[in-house]
């Protein structure tokens, strides 16, 4: 049967990890659908047009190693406020959340605009102080030697880059369960998120 997950949020606020361990709870299909966008942004690094980029992006394309470093996650945010882009990445991310045997789908527009008809929406949000510190430990971990000032100068570029765009902008679905990850560890937002999905499918 058909179940989709959407479960939107801010940068580094959990929902990839929480996204990942709802999936495989429940047996179901993930997507970051913010991969898509990276990948996108990494082809506009290497010179090619955002929308042609995005026209042509293919699922090999969300597998390389170079998604997560800090200038594809900028240029991910700058073709994001593209609308063309966003309707050539629309059909993807339905398709996929139509599956059979259940999706969940991460992101920034899935319970406004992606999946308006989604079984179950959850708002992931934190601090922003609280973002820029996992942000900075998960980037320095992998060597890149960054500050918590740039970091979370970064985010909060991204946040208001995000929030202001004209098309379909970051914020809650008017039936999404806002879930604040500030002060709970990640097992504890798993097991929250995990509960709610049972209690929608139950």
């Amino acid at each position: 049967m058909k179940f989709t997950v959407a479960i939107d949020g801010p940068a580094a606020a959990g929902k990839g990890t929480i996204s990942k361990a709802v999936a495989a709870h429940f047996g179901f299909a993930h997507l970051d659908t913010g991969l898509l966008y990276r990948a996108v942004g990494a082809k506009v690094l290497n010179g090619m047009d955002a929308l042609k980029a995005a026209q042509t992006l293919e699922p090999v394309d969300l597998d390389s190693d170079d998604l997560r470093n800090p200038d594809v996650a900028q240029a991910a945010s700058r073709v994001a406020v593209n609308s063309d882009v966003r309707t050539a990445l629309v059909a993807f991310q339905r398709q996929f959340a139509a599956r059979v045997g259940g999706a969940v789908l991460d992101g920034r527009d899935i319970g406004t605009v992606i999946c308006v008809d989604a079984d179950v929406k959850l708002f992931v949000t934190a601090s922003s102080s609280k973002r820029a510190q996992r942000r900075m430990d998960e980037l320095n971990a992998k060597g890149m030697g960054l500050t918590f000032a740039a970091v979370l100068e970064d985010v909060e570029a991204r946040d208001k880059r995000d929030s202001e765009r004209a098309t379909a902008p970051l914020k809650p679905a008017d039936d999404a369960v806002m879930l604040d990850t500030t002060d709970l560890t990640a097992d504890a937002a798993i097991a929250r998120a995990i509960s709610l999905v049972a209690v929608a499918r139950s």
